[in-house]
């Protein structure tokens, strides 16, 4: 074939050179429907004549995926939960106590609402997590509305970032700003002694924020992040949108084996105890569950550990404050409530559910004065100093239950090519839109999202067909790293996160950013390190099980093609097989199952020109799972989106942002929803099917006891009401979130524009 070149519009400010004849599979898929759309702009193009673009893989029933197994959680010859059941409901009443925080915080105060937060009064943040404090302002909306400390949301406000047409990326920006829709939290202040028996409210040297005020009156600090939902989560390999909680727990921090002094106490004799390290992988959800009770934004005054968090509660009955329903699927058993008569608290104490449900070596020590300092005099026991593995286990257990896989698309019977086939046409149209886009590359599989890598990887061994389309395979495997094309070259992110240009990079840096002891919480970037020659910067063990055969694009080759290799390693670079087993790859082992030498990574990892060594993470986020997405607004890790349609809008013209890290193959302009009002409507319609029921109407397993929802301040923007006791900071306003049991509530949860004013 003769050699020629054309220039193809990935998006209106960004032109790749592309070789025809010098580019791989991968690449030459996602040109040719970049080039499809593309063509739809044509006005002489007939429908007829339009172009039929590939579609991506088919997405079939969460039925289907599987809860990714933890070793030694309660299986084997001494497992750490010896009652499951007693685990769970451990853990549902630690989630839905607001006595887990410092004031009336509880783990559901941010994940009430289909698992997420639908509060639209004191929602607002100055500023992204990466924002430095002296940038960060409140300011005002598009229409001129205050955006500031107890601000009622309303339509209005979004998006956060707004163009003259929303569906074109070239159109000019009418409006921008940094600040966030994130959770209101705490009132913060200084830890020094837990709350006394009858009470919530820690006791703390509390005053107001110099960011969240109104006048001089505090108010509470809400997160630089939106909370996403904590529904089916337990199939995330890493939690938080920057991956911080990480897949292994350690039974003390989020930080798995990164953190040097994590560890757990354990009897191993009658009066011997010893601290040892713990590794217990797929459990993200447990390392997740032990940062927001000491955060100082979510639920915590500072300088409080969870080992305080256990000597507040272990004498207390669970949910003491809350009126729990006598047929809650969970704790109906335990519940003071009889039938019509619903009672606050349960039968017993937090004490005793751990010793029920945990493995005694972990507990059962009188023994003091050997589990670290305590704040107070008195020293902590053994089952105090292990309340962070309490914790954060029985949360994980929990959430473990809260899989919403009886959707309409879920329950839909399928045909030969594992379509559904009861659902109406415009819902299928819509899955056709949602393939046709690629948004299935990214949202992927039963769970819809990337980020559930080592369900996916279990689940393709026995369902391929749910990763591949007629031209494509998805690379689905348990590589916690691949590779992706971006502007300038090929580049290195890791596996279930992306760039899609939602906000300013400098805002919020997300995986590009470091962990608490200096290292990078992206493992693309150990990765890097590895290659090169220094696996003491590898900090998670996962990174040295990459298979460079599971890579989605080849990364070395043991021959010389002869298309272009700027971003290839090859002999002339020089390569070596890779260590692993060549068992299954995703590409062929025999010319792709190499690594380049030491020497040579490093070469170009010191090369400032390489196209090579490139790790593409700065503001990169966890891509979320679409189920319930009707119901768990607002949008992105920025909160900056209200609606379905603004969503939409947002990714029709490619994003809102160009950053070196953007995946611009995944996320570009799409003609074919710019230019049909049909297509978007259909694509909704569609995404609505994900919508469990049970989650609509709280059912069980989505059922809970009562909580009041920090919900603002009496007042307004300009002038709060304070507390007669706290007369330096605002007095709450309390949404009621009443309890209900299995057979759920008669009132369906609503999208979140519903709760906004107009």
């Amino acid at each position: 074939m003769a050699k020629f070149t054309r220039r193809v519009l990935l998006s209106s400010t960004d032109r790749i050179l592309i070789s025809i004849d010098n580019i791989r599979k991968w690449d030459r898929i996602l040109i040719r429907n970049a080039l499809s759309t593309m063509l739809l702009l044509s006005a002489t193009l007939s429908s007829a004549d339009a172009p039929k673009l590939d579609l991506g893989p088919m997405p079939i029933s969460l039925k289907h995926l599987p809860i990714p197994e933890v070793p030694g959680l309660l299986n084997g010859p001494d497992p750490i939960v010896t009652d499951k059941a007693a685990a769970i409901a451990l853990g549902k009443a630690l989630f839905w106590d607001v006595n887990v925080g410092s004031d009336g915080m509880a783990c559901a105060s941010c994940h009430f609402h289909a698992g997420a937060d639908s509060r639209s009064k004191n929602q607002l943040a100055p500023g992204g997590q990466s924002s430095a404090p002296t940038t960060s302002a409140f300011g005002l909306s598009l229409v001129g509305n205050m955006l500031s400390p107890n601000h009622q949301l309303s339509l209005r406000d979004f998006p956060l970032h707004q163009r003259q047409n929303p569906f074109e990326e070239s159109s000019p920006v009418i409006y921008d700003t940094t600040q966030v829709v994130g959770s209101a939290g705490t009132f913060g202040g200084e830890y020094t002694a837990t709350a006394p028996m009858g009470s919530s409210v820690d006791e703390c040297i509390r005053q107001p924020d110099t960011s969240f005020h109104v006048g001089l009156i505090g108010t509470r600090k809400v997160t630089h992040r939106n909370a996403p939902s904590v529904i089916n989560t337990i199939f995330n390999h890493r939690s938080f949108w920057d991956g911080r909680a990480n897949n292994v727990f350690n039974g003390s921090s989020p930080w798995g084996d990164r953190d040097p002094d994590a560890g757990v106490w354990v009897k191993v004799g009658p009066h011997n105890v010893i601290k040892q390290r713990l590794h217990l992988i797929n459990a993200s959800l447990a390392s997740l569950a032990t940062a927001p009770p000491s955060n100082t934004s979510e639920m915590s005054c500072a300088q409080r550990s969870l080992k305080e968090i256990g000597r507040k509660l272990l004498p207390r009955h669970p949910l003491e404050h809350q009126n729990v329903h006598w047929q809650d699927s969970v704790l109906g058993k335990l519940s003071l409530s009889t039938s019509g008569n619903l009672q606050k608290g349960l039968n017993t104490t937090y004490a005793s559910l751990i010793r029920q449900a945990y493995n005694s070596k972990y507990w059962s020590s009188s023994d003091l004065g050997q589990f670290s300092t305590p704040i107070g005099e008195r020293a902590y026991s053994q089952i105090e100093a292990n309340f962070a593995l309490f914790f954060g286990l029985a949360i994980q257990l929990y959430e473990s239950t809260l899989i919403s896989d009886e959707s309409p698309f879920d329950n839909s019977a399928r045909d030969a090519q594992y379509q559904p086939i009861n659902l109406s046409p415009a819902e299928l149209r819509g899955l056709e839109q949602f393939r046709a886009n690629l948004c299935s590359h990214c949202h992927l599989g039963p769970n819809f999202s990337a980020a559930s890598v080592n369900a996916n990887a279990a689940l393709f061994k026995t369902h391929p067909e749910a990763f591949s389309d007629a031209s494509l395979t998805i690379s689905t495997t348990y590589n916690v790293v691949d590779r992706i094309p971006l502007v300038a070259s090929e580049a290195f992110y890791d596996t279930g996160f992306a760039s899609t240009g939602v906000a300013q990079e400098s805002a919020d840096l997300g995986l590009g950013a470091n962990d608490d002891f200096g290292n990078p919480l992206s493992f693309s970037q150990q990765y890097l390190q590895f290659l090169a020659g220094r696996p003491q910067k590898v900090v998670d063990n996962e990174v040295f099980e990459v298979r460079p055969c599971d890579f989605q694009i080849e990364f070395a080759l043991n021959y010389q093609p002869p298309y272009s290799t700027v971003s290839l390693f090859t002999p002339i670079d020089g390569v070596k097989p890779q260590l692993q087993s060549t068992d299954n790859c995703h590409l062929p082992p025999a010319t792709s199952a190499f690594l380049p030498t030491t020497e040579a990574a490093l070469r170009e990892l010191n090369n400032p020109n390489s196209k090579k060594m490139l790790a593409g993470v700065m503001a990169n986020f966890k891509i979320p799972s679409l189920r319930n997405v009707e119901l768990t607004g607002p949008y992105m890790h920025n909160g900056g989106m209200a609606t379905l349609d603004q969503v939409i809008e947002f990714y029709t013209r490619g994003g809102n942002f160009a950053h070196a890290s953007k995946q611009v193959t995944r996320v570009f302009g799409l003609p074919n929803l710019h230019f049909s009002e049909q297509n978007r409507s259909d694509l909704i319609a569609f995404l609505k099917t994900l919508t469990d029921e049970r989650v609509r109407y709280q059912r069980a397993p989505f059922d809970h006891p009562e909580i009041y929802v920090p919900y603002g301040h009496e007042g307004d923007t300009y002038h709060v009401n304070s507390y007669a006791t706290y007369p330096d900071f605002g007095k709450d306003e309390l949404l009621l979130i009443p309890a209900v049991g299995a057979e759920g509530s008669n009132e369906p949860l609503l999208p979140f524009q519903n709760y906004l004013t107009p």
